[in-house]
């Protein structure tokens, strides 16, 4: 079908597969003997909504001829304001929001995140997001469970929060405050608002709790399914993409060191902050390759899911680094979206804004046919 929007460019929707069959009981049905019904076999979750299914199908089948872009904390601050209404340093520069927009987690027992995000805006930015017809997807910085430093604190803690663990029953209740959160994540209509969650990334290195220096591939797997199944079946949560993450890998074996399975996740994703200057090409674009041919063939969605040079200093980067990387060859073509990171401030930034000497090749990059931006998006929740 023909989408309007800034640009014209023609999408094919998939049909959303769907699969009627029993579940178990519904401990939610007040008291009435309902059975839940499987509503696709294609998701980690066989009982997502159908705004879910949705965004999943519509997802794989963009992707078949444009990438999506994406801004962490897009809304909420940027380069000199903060928490102004309507902002984005990346409109400011093209005229249009990203299609897809990061948040995080971190911090979920305070009321700011550990970026001084408050939640409770971070919920309202959320469904501004959600009914303009963009995508949100949400990391998880955690504390580490056992010593209660920061994400950064890479001390062994994995074992202890799996079950039968010391701090099994400490980290529930963690799971249970970003349980809370997500099940408050409702359209205006009521609607569970979709989000894709990206839990315990770059998981391949070692500088966090849950990464390769301070845990096995068995315990990260564990931690990885055990936190799938209890939001997913404990607190019925059935309006997440689950999506994985390691970071800058160059093999396939590398890739699936560290993978709980493909019951467990939906989208495969790829951190890699090794783009710098064109020369880096090369290795990005085969990386993507990998990522993509890997998620194609297990019928799933891949993604460039962080990535970034801070502060800009190749201002030509948006068209001769990232652009050239996406369309390196034709498997790197075939990811989802790309997301940089956030724009704190002057000295630390990763997306363009007003001002900013790489803005006008950023132009370049927004004008080209295989970027889309929010209003580029067909409906992508139907």
């Amino acid at each position: 079908m023909e989408i309007i929007g800034p640009r014209l460019f023609s999408v094919i929707i998939l049909s959303v597969c769907v699969s009627i069959g029993a579940c178990s009981k519904n401990p939610q049905s007040s008291g009435e003997d309902k059975s839940l019904i499987a509503t696709n076999h294609v998701l980690v979750d066989t009982l997502a909504t159908a705004e879910t299914i949705a965004l999943f199908q519509n997802l794989r089948s963009v992707s078949q001829n444009h990438v999506l872009f994406g801004h962490q904390d897009d809304l909420a601050y940027g380069v000199g304001w903060w928490a102004f209404t309507g902002r984005s340093d990346v409109k400011e520069v093209c005229g249009d929001y990203p299609a897809v927009i990061g948040w995080d987690l971190g911090d979920i027992h305070r009321s700011e995140n550990l970026d001084g995000v408050s939640f409770a805006r971070m919920k309202t930015w959320i469904q501004d997001v959600y009914e303009r017809g963009g995508i949100n997807t949400i990391s998880m910085h955690l504390d580490n469970p056992v010593t209660s430093g920061s994400a950064w604190d890479n001390s062994p803690a994995v074992a202890a929060v799996l079950p039968g663990g010391t701090h099994h029953s400490v980290f529930l209740n963690t799971l249970d405050l970003i349980a809370g959160f997500l099940k408050s994540l409702k359209s205006n209509g009521g609607i569970m608002i979709p989000v894709i969650l990206r839990p315990y990334h770059e998981h391949n290195h070692s500088w966090a709790w849950w990464g390769s220096g301070s845990c096995n591939a068995e315990e990260y797997n564990s931690l990885w399914r055990m936190t799938v199944e209890y939001l997913r079946d404990t607190h019925e949560i059935h309006h997440l993409l689950y999506c994985i993450s390691p970071q800058e890998i160059r093999s396939e074996a590398e890739y699936l060191t560290r993978y709980p399975g493909d019951a467990y996740v939906d989208i495969l994703g790829l951190d890699d902050y090794s783009l710098r200057v064109p020369s880096d090409i090369s290795g990005i674009g085969t990386a993507l390759k990998i990522v993509a041919g890997l998620a194609k063939n297990r019928n799933k969605v891949s993604a460039l899911t962080e990535t970034g040079v801070e502060n800009l200093p190749y201002t030509n980067w948006w068209t001769d680094c990232l652009l050239a990387s996406i369309k390196q060859n034709t498997q790197s073509r075939d990811i989802a979206w790309v997301l940089v990171w956030r724009n704190a401030s002057a000295d630390h930034f990763f997306a363009p804004y007003s001002g900013h000497p790489g803005a006008d090749n950023f132009v370049e990059f927004y004008n080209d046919p295989i970027s889309l931006f929010e209003s580029d998006l067909p409906d992508m929740y139907h």
